[in-house]
């Protein structure tokens, strides 16, 4: 049986390059959270800022954000994933960890490094798209660049095995100065994908001045947003998905049967 997923939202500013600060600002979010989701999502470089200094910060895969994420999601018996800066092998990744209660986690190195910023410069690119599975869901989570390019987050339709992903999220430090863009590929990626589609921003001013206005949303496969998280606020949300919404959309409108077929080279 599918079931409807739930997520929380936390859209946040962060403490520039403080990891101890970020972890506490996020522990006491954390605490107050009500309900029982099934996911709990973080920003992008949560607990850094989008730092091009990943020699200051970076933290080893035992480090402790790790235990830290770990502990979090034994304690609340959901997933809890966002993107932290690793360093693996003296090289530096923009790492999304995907944190569920047993602590078996999964991670995703970001595909496409923000070269307008210079993060080719100091971060090495992933070269593998992760897709996880909960609660009968699939799950592809991506790192803010990564949504300019339909390419590398295209839904696939197999007769035997379904659609590759019901729901594709995004962690970022999206600029509020390209914020009308973040709004129109979230809602574009869910109407080609026929998927839900989560993004999950921060807010305020990073160390190099740059305002991010958060608008984190959930997308539904027709384009609507479920999510009422303002912009520029600190504000957490549960959102629900419903599973039967994105079943009949499927059953309905089978764009899915004309997708052009290809492979990523």
């Amino acid at each position: 049986m599918m079931h409807h997923l739930s997520v929380h939202l936390i859209q946040s500013s962060l403490h520039w390059e403080d990891i101890d600060r970020n972890i506490d600002m996020f522990s006491e979010r954390i605490r107050t959270i009500a309900s029982a989701p099934d996911v709990i999502i973080l920003p992008e470089t949560f607990t850094t800022g989008f730092t091009q200094q990943p020699h200051e910060v970076a933290e080893p895969m035992e480090g402790k954000t790790m235990q830290w994420m770990q502990q979090i999601a034994a304690d609340k018996q959901c997933v809890f994933t966002g993107s932290i800066v690793i360093c693996e092998k003296e090289n530096y990744y923009n790492r999304l960890i995907w944190m569920p209660p047993d602590g078996n986690y999964r991670w995703y190195d970001k595909k496409h490094l923000f070269t307008y910023a210079g993060e080719d410069k100091h971060y090495t690119a992933g070269n593998s798209i992760l897709i996880v599975e909960l609660k009968g869901w699939k799950i592809m989570p991506l790192i803010c660049y990564d949504l300019r390019f339909p390419v590398w987050s295209r839904n696939r339709h197999d007769p035997q095995r379904g659609f590759a992903y019901d729901c594709m999220l995004n962690v970022a430090n999206w600029p509020g100065s390209r914020s009308h863009v973040w709004r129109i590929l979230l809602m574009a990626r869910a109407l080609e994908n026929q998927s839900y589609v989560i993004g999950l921003n921060r807010i305020g001013e990073d160390n190099n001045n740059i305002l991010y206005t958060g608008d984190s949303a959930v997308i539904s496969p027709k384009g609507e947003n479920l999510s009422n998280i303002m912009p520029s606020k600190e504000q957490d949300e549960t959102v629900v998905m419903p599973r039967c919404a994105l079943d009949s959309f499927r059953d309905k409108f089978r764009a899915w049967a004309d997708w052009d077929r290809f492979r990523l080279e």
